[in-house]
């Protein structure tokens, strides 16, 4: 019983996050690189320049007017063009992560250091080889590298040009990318995700789209469902030996009272992530969203081929990211509460985080269950960990039991599913396994990792490394395959 002896342990990051160099190489723009940094009351902006030659900001939600450009105003601090400087730093971190016995790395490819503007023909031979230095270096220390293809980024050429995902030509874009990687990486990286919380794709932000209607966000999802399809038929045809998968944000949901009207409230709050694994693993749009689509007025435009492409190109294994759970209620008078790129209800019978996250161990084992019943493929957290205001000692040390108490919880629910409910468990990679930008936020202060990085809120810092407590912790969680969790 317990954890297969292969089991994938490591940890995640995003180059968006992490990197920084976000204009070296001839890397070009993204629209997260227009985005600044904010706080936990206030949010995040787009910085975008008006057709008059006026520069305004957007919240990070909002869809910036049509025909506007994002915009990188001077003075302004903008998180991703820094990050923690991994691009610089890389070989020491991954030594780190050698060092905690990290089984898999998972990481993103910038789109943009492989294609500047997201539509050249030949690709940068700069961008190619930072990564094949990266993931010589993981298979150095024996880490598989988990490569995301797309997470949360779009090319700005893209987004100002053709209107983001809007466009469908934007298909043959990302396909010519993934297979420029797909051959070049073929002997180094043997796992792959197409995009990052496909669920919660929705704005300028990330996808490049100016109008947030439905029509246009679903036109643009039906595009990359098709993206997403082409790109695993592309990986099984270069890497045969290769599995890609795709990735929700999952938060499961519980019925706030027996009311009928709130279990029915539930079950639509579920479709709204049951439907992308439904098109992604099962090839098809369920009758649920379409019934939806027609009181919507939303007409998908297809074309001959699509529906047999997402039939035949559905993914390997199903990868996630898990934080927090919620409710669902017909009561609007419930008080809400910050989340994974959601407002959720708050339940009382849970706590919260720092940042007003519902902490939930046992949500976990219950989103294990839910996926598997209902997709029978193999699951992969890829994302999950505690947010936290970490304090630097001055003997370099930072005591961080709050977040070793979180993850043992979450490892043994993990555990549960595994040895009680028949779970088939690929790996675990807890999120900001090193600290990095907060994507919610943009701050520093909300730290992540096993690995402390010196550098605060405003990019000032010295940027070196120093262990956590958690650090040895789960070290010897990897080592014993976590038998001693409790």
């Amino acid at each position: 019983m317990g954890f297969k002896k292969d089991f994938l342990w490591g940890g995640a990051t995003a180059a968006n996050q992490i990197e920084g160099a976000f204009n070296r190489a001839g890397r070009g723009l993204t629209t997260m690189d227009t985005l600044t940094v904010g706080d936990k009351n206030t949010p995040r902006q787009i910085t975008y320049k008006t057709l008059e030659g006026e520069i305004k900001y957007a919240e990070r939600l909002s869809a910036i007017p049509e025909g506007a450009v994002g915009h990188i105003i001077p003075n302004e601090f903008y998180p991703s063009h820094s990050g923690i400087q991994f691009y610089d730093h890389y070989k020491d971190d991954i030594k780190l992560f050698s060092e905690m016995g990290f089984k898999a790395y998972r990481m993103s490819i910038s789109w943009t250091r492989i294609f500047p503007k997201g539509n050249e023909l030949e690709p940068s031979e700069a961008g190619l080889s930072f990564y094949d230095s990266v993931f010589d270096e993981c298979i150095k220390y024996g880490i598989e590298p988990v490569v995301t293809l797309c997470h949360f980024d779009t090319p700005l050429y893209l987004a100002n040009q053709y209107d983001g995902w809007s466009s469908r030509k934007v298909i043959d874009f990302f396909s010519h990318y993934c297979e420029t990687v797909f051959k070049r990486y073929k002997n180094k990286v043997k796992y792959w995700i197409t995009f990052n919380e496909i669920n919660v794709l929705r704005s300028w932000l990330q996808i490049g789209i100016h109008k947030n209607d439905d029509q246009t966000k679903f036109q643009a999802l039906h595009h990359i469902f098709l993206a997403s399809a082409k790109a695993v038929q592309l990986c099984h045809e270069i890497i045969p030996n290769a599995q890609i998968g795709n990735m929700v944000m999952y938060a499961p949901s519980y019925a706030m009272t027996a009311r009928p009207e709130d279990v029915i409230e539930n079950i639509n709050y579920k479709r709204q992530v049951e439907f992308y694994l439904d098109v992604q693993v099962k090839g098809y749009y369920p009758a649920y969203k379409l019934k939806e689509f027609e009181r919507k007025s939303v007409s998908i435009e297809m074309e001959e081929g699509d529906l047999e492409l997402l039939s035949n190109g559905t993914v390997d294994f199903i990868g996630f990211s898990y934080y927090m759970s919620t409710m669902s209620t017909i009561d609007s008078s419930v008080p809400k509460t910050p989340g994974n790129n959601i407002l959720s209800y708050k339940n009382p019978n849970l706590e919260v985080s720092e940042w007003g996250w519902t902490v939930d161990p046992l949500g976990l084992r219950i989103a294990l269950c839910e996926m598997y019943d209902r997709y029978h493929v193999p699951l992969f957290i890829v994302e999950n960990g505690l947010g936290a205001n970490d304090n630097l000692l001055s003997n370099g040390q930072v005591d961080d039991d709050y977040r070793i108490d979180y993850l043992r919880a979450h490892i043994k629910a993990m555990k549960d599913a595994v040895d009680l409910d028949g779970v088939d468990l690929m790996g675990y990679t807890p999120w900001g396994c090193i600290d990095l930008i907060a994507w919610s936020t943009g701050e520093m202060k909300k730290r992540y990792g096993f690995i402390y990085v010196d550098v605060d809120d405003k990019g000032n810092g010295s940027f070196k490394r120093y262990k956590k407590l958690s650090f040895d912790w789960y070290k010897n969680v990897i080592a014993t395959n976590a038998e001693n969790i409790t």
